[in-house]
């Protein structure tokens, strides 16, 4: 009888591949800039909150960061396809030192005020949304053939390894520092960046020479077509905006939830959080040495989808050491479960339509997050935190059934892919 086994041990060869020079750079260049926001999103967040005392003030600058994904990005994305990844890239980074450098100067000779802050957060987010768009095109013919599970799983790595680092370094630097030192710094960590993105060999280029109005909006809608037509991209992205937005919601109602009741507090959850965060870069590395079969991706995915909705579903029922555990095991189960997600989209998607895929996935998520933010609110007023977590957990459940279980065959040629 054939033994099942999900995971493929043999792939020390597309390891040793995936390390060539320009991947080593994109990596150094995306530490480099992760550092970078993470060194500023904190101090600027508590910056606003100390001197406005206003939670609508921040909640304000949060929206701000959130806008330019949803009005943005399917505008500018057919442009980013036809023109150079790395050219944009470098641009883009190049405008965020001067947004920087700017705001460090303002702040040495300016006292605060709040409409400059909320002008830079949208400069920022602006310039992010389309640099998440060239990134994501750009990154995937970066890592070499054959190595792409390998390469998703080092991007996965990085963010939840640096932001346990970072969080309680950028605490210390809003603590001892003036604001306007870690806006010059933080510009001088984006033009290194620049400096490593510039000796990168690879680049995608899908150049028109007579790029029209006519075809700009013919590629708008061949993204949208694209959408229409490929029914396991489009239920593989329908169910991630609503799986992000409630979980961010569960997220919410978990911090309510160790705010109000006795034996609860905030350091606890900062430990839950962290136990998560931490989780991830642990999965981050298991799954750069371990390799799912391409056969295997539809139902690690399906199985991994359940637990997280499960988890999520009995969190706030649990003791608390148990709480640390379900999120230590979703942290992992949810770094593989991205790692599979992005290999196998990417791999089908085809490289010229890429950052038009990706601007509708970025819409539908932060739509999606928007939305089911303020529906766990609601929904608590009514029913309290505990059945309020079980509800969207139940809606995560019900739209993974409907929109990954169901239609098998057509999300399986993805996972496949």
């Amino acid at each position: 009888m054939k033994k099942f086994n999900i995971f493929k041990k043999d792939c020390m060869n597309n390891r040793k591949d995936l390390w060539s020079m320009d991947f080593k750079r994109i990596i150094v260049a995306t530490v480099l800039s992760i550092v970078g926001g993470e060194a500023m999103n904190l101090p600027i967040s508590l910056l606003v909150f100390d001197k406005t005392n206003s939670t609508l003030a921040s909640a304000v600058i949060m929206v701000c960061g959130m806008l330019p994904d949803i009005f943005i990005s399917v505008a500018i994305a057919p442009v980013i396809d036809r023109q150079s990844k790395k050219k944009w890239i470098v641009f883009l980074d190049t405008m965020l030192a001067i947004v920087y450098f700017i705001m460090g100067i303002y702040t040495f000779n300016c006292s605060f005020a709040y409409g400059v802050y909320v002008v830079f957060t949208l400069a920022v987010a602006t310039i992010s949304a389309i640099y998440r768009l060239a990134y994501e095109a750009w990154y995937p013919e970066i890592i070499p053939k054959g190595a792409r599970q390998q390469g998703y799983a080092i991007s996965a790595t990085l963010y939840p390894t640096i932001t346990i680092v970072m969080a309680p370094i950028s605490t210390i630097l809003y603590q001892y520092l003036d604001i306007y030192i870690i806006f010059f710094g933080v510009a001088l960590l984006v033009v290194f960046s620049i400096i490593i993105e510039s000796g990168i060999s690879v680049d995608l280029n899908n150049y028109c020479n007579e790029y029209t109005l006519a075809k700009y909006f013919e590629d708008i809608k061949t993204g949208f077509n694209f959408m229409k037509t490929e029914a396991g991209i489009r239920n593989i992205y329908s169910y991630m905006s609503i799986c992000n937005g409630t979980s961010e919601g569960v997220g919410i109602l978990t911090q309510a939830y160790y705010q109000t009741y006795s034996g609860f507090t905030v350091m606890m959850l900062g430990f839950l959080k962290s136990a998560e965060m931490i989780a991830r870069s642990v999965g981050g590395i298991f799954w750069y040495k371990i390799q799912i079969p391409r056969k295997k991706r539809y139902a690690f995915t399906k199985l991994s989808y359940t637990y997280y909705s499960l988890a999520d579903m009995f969190l706030l029922w649990m003791p608390y050491p148990f709480m640390l555990l379900n999120r230590f095991l979703c942290g992992f189960v949810g770094c593989g479960s991205a790692v599979i997600r992005e290999t196998a989209v990417k791999n089908y998607l085809p490289a010229d339509i890429r950052a038009r895929v990706n601007a509708i996935l970025g819409v539908m998520v932060s739509a999606g997050s928007i939305f089911f933010q303020i529906a766990a609110a609601l929904v608590s007023k009514v029913f309290g935190y505990k059945i309020s977590t079980v509800i969207m957990a139940a809606i995560t459940l019900i739209c993974m059934w409907i929109m990954i279980i169901r239609p098998g065959d057509v999300n399986r040629r993805v996972y496949e892919a």
